[in-house]
């Protein structure tokens, strides 16, 4: 019986997602936090506004085009985000990069959003010089910097992702 369970194939099953051999533990655990932390973002974002918040949120959004793009450009990130956690852990070498990107234009876009007032207030950070401003950054985007920290500063990730970038 026991070769017929590991011999057959079931029909629609879903393919597993293939981790290249011998992943670090850092990549793995970057990739991992990465997918965690985005999807908790969307849950605890849906869990503070609720459904009438959210509805309200769109709503608001959708009645100027730059806040319609605002919107539409933070969703694209999310899942943007979501993608390179998987890319990270199938060893995909652009995928650490564009995190990375992502993590430095959103930093930059909070921080001028802060200091110079750019609409909407929900994007402003509590402090009234750059350094109190690029602390509450800091702060902020902490999680991202140590996830950033295990895919470029580990040792074990450069050389798995040098081995793979051929």
């Amino acid at each position: 019986m026991s070769e017929i369970l590991r011999n057959s194939t079931i029909v629609g099953a879903r393919p597993r997602i293939r981790v290249p051999v011998g992943a670090p533990v850092a990549v793995m655990i970057a990739g991992i936090a990465l997918i965690t932390i985005r999807c908790l973002d969307v849950v605890l974002l849906f869990n503070a506004f609720g459904v009438n918040g959210m509805h309200s949120f769109v709503h608001h959004s959708s009645r100027a085009w730059d806040l319609t793009g605002l919107f539409l450009a933070s969703l694209t990130m999310v899942f943007i985000e979501i993608r390179c956690g998987f890319g990270v852990m199938r060893a995909v070498p652009w995928t650490r990069w564009c995190y990375l990107g992502c993590q430095i234009l959103s930093a930059l876009y909070l921080f001028f959003a802060t200091w110079r007032g750019f609409y909407p207030e929900m994007f402003m950070l509590p402090g009234d010089t750059a350094g109190q401003i690029g602390y509450q950054v800091l702060m902020l985007k902490l999680p991202d910097v140590l996830i950033i920290a295990l895919l470029f500063g580990a040792p074990s990730s450069r050389r798995f992702f040098a081995r793979h970038n051929r």
